[in-house]
């Protein structure tokens, strides 16, 4: 497993044959070093629904129909725009054919910000732990610090 960090929010997971993009902010982040329009996905995991973590879920998804798992919001949300898309819950845990991915509890805001001003609210922000062979990646989002991390970072 390859495990890369490409600036802000934007991580790629490599293994097997699958590439994982979470957070795919690329495009506008000035720290990201891929490119957008080269960068292949089969999976985009998404923590929350701030522009500066969805990203480039849109174009990358529908060019590589990668499946994006969301928050329950955020993924109807994304569904409405023709991706392919796993609903899931804080305390939920889905068994992939990639890798098993868990949300966790974030203390963040939610919301998608449209090219018209619109606000869209999308969900509880989340944090995702990865487990793929036995090794646990964990993408706190943007959550703050609380207690309970000590829980989880072991």
């Amino acid at each position: 497993m390859k495990v890369s960090y490409h600036g802000h929010s934007v991580v790629k997971v490599e293994h097997n044959d699958k590439t994982i993009l979470i957070d795919p902010f690329i495009t506008g982040n000035g720290l990201c070093d891929l490119n957008a329009d080269e960068v292949k996905a089969d999976v985009i995991l998404l923590t929350h629904g701030h522009n500066d973590h969805v990203g480039d879920t849109v174009d990358i998804a529908k060019r590589h129909d990668a499946l994006v798992v969301a928050p329950n919001e955020l993924a109807d949300y994304l569904a409405g725009k023709g991706l392919n898309t796993h609903n899931m819950h804080i305390g939920g845990a889905h068994e992939f054919d990639f890798g098993k991915v868990k949300y966790t509890q974030a203390f963040h805001g939610s919301s998608y910000n449209e090219e018209d001003g619109t606000i869209v609210y999308t969900g509880m922000p989340g944090g995702i732990l990865l487990t793929i062979e036995g090794k646990t990646i964990y993408h706190v989002g943007d959550t703050g610090l609380f207690s309970d991390l000590k829980l989880l970072v072991i």
